[in-house]
C-alpha cells in the first residue's frame, strides 16, 4: 500500500488535524468523536442477543467523556453485560454502567472498568504520545476520521495501544512512534489489523 502523497495533508485537512491536536493537548479528554467501543462477543452470543449488543455499542459510543485516552470493551452473556477496559475519569466508569443498565433486556451489569490513577506525568505522556503518533505522515489519515481508531492507554508510564488500523505497517509504525516518547517505561502494541483474524 503506497504512502499518502505529500499534498494530502495540506489546506483544510491540515487545519482540521491542528485543531484535533490542540483540543487534546489543551482540553485533555475529548468528546464522543473519539469513542471506540470494542465488542467482545462470541458468535453465539451475537446471534442470541443482537439487539442488546447493538444498543450497548451505541450507548458506549455516545458517552460524552470517552476519548482516545480511554478504552472500553464489553461482553454480552444472555441478559448480562460485562464492561471492561481502562478510563482516565472516574465519572466515565459510572456513566458507562448507568447507560447500559437502562437498555431494554439487560438485567445485570458487571462493571469491571478500571480507573487509571491520576498522574501529571501520565498526562504529559498522553499528550506526547498523541502528537508522536498522529503527526506521523503515514498515520495522519486516522486523525481526521470521526472516530480516531488508535487509542493510547497510559498507566504509570506504561503505554498500551489499542484499536484497529488498516495494515501491519501502520501497526508497526504506531508502535515505533510510541516507543520514541521520553519517560515511557514500556509500550504494548495491541493494535489489530482490519480484517485480520490474527490481529496483527
Amino acid at each position: 500500500m503506497s504512502k499518502p502523497c505529500s499534498s494530502w495533508f495540506r489546506g483544510p485537512v491540515r487545519s482540521v488535524f491542528s485543531l484535533l491536536v490542540t483540543a487534546v493537548i489543551f482540553f485533555g479528554i475529548a468528546g464522543t468523536s473519539f469513542a471506540r467501543p470494542a465488542a467482545q462477543v462470541s458468535q453465539g452470543q451475537m446471534a442470541a442477543n443482537p439487539t442488546i449488543v447493538k444498543e450497548v455499542h451505541h450507548e458506549l459510543a455516545m458517552l460524552p467523556f470517552y476519548s482516545v485516552f480511554d478504552d472500553l470493551s464489553y461482553r454480552v452473556d444472555g441478559t448480562k453485560v460485562t464492561l471492561m477496559g481502562e478510563v482516565v475519569r472516574p465519572v466515565l466508569k459510572d456513566e458507562a454502567a448507568n447507560a447500559v443498565k437502562h437498555i431494554e433486556g439487560v438485567t445485570q451489569v458487571d462493571n469491571q472498568i478500571q480507573v487509571l490513577p491520576p498522574s501529571p506525568m501520565d498526562d504529559q505522556i498522553r499528550r506526547a504520545e498523541y502528537r508522536a503518533i498522529y503527526s506521523e505522515p503515514q498515520l495522519q489519515m486516522y486523525a481526521v476520521r470521526n472516530i480516531p481508531p488508535i487509542h493510547i492507554i497510559v498507566d504509570n508510564g506504561h503505554v498500551t495501544l489499542t484499536g484497529v488500523v488498516a495494515n501491519s505497517g501502520d501497526k508497526d509504525l504506531a508502535g515505533i512512534r510510541a516507543n520514541q516518547v521520553p519517560n515511557v517505561f514500556s509500550v504494548d502494541n495491541k493494535l489489530q489489523v482490519e480484517n485480520s483474524k490474527g490481529g496483527d
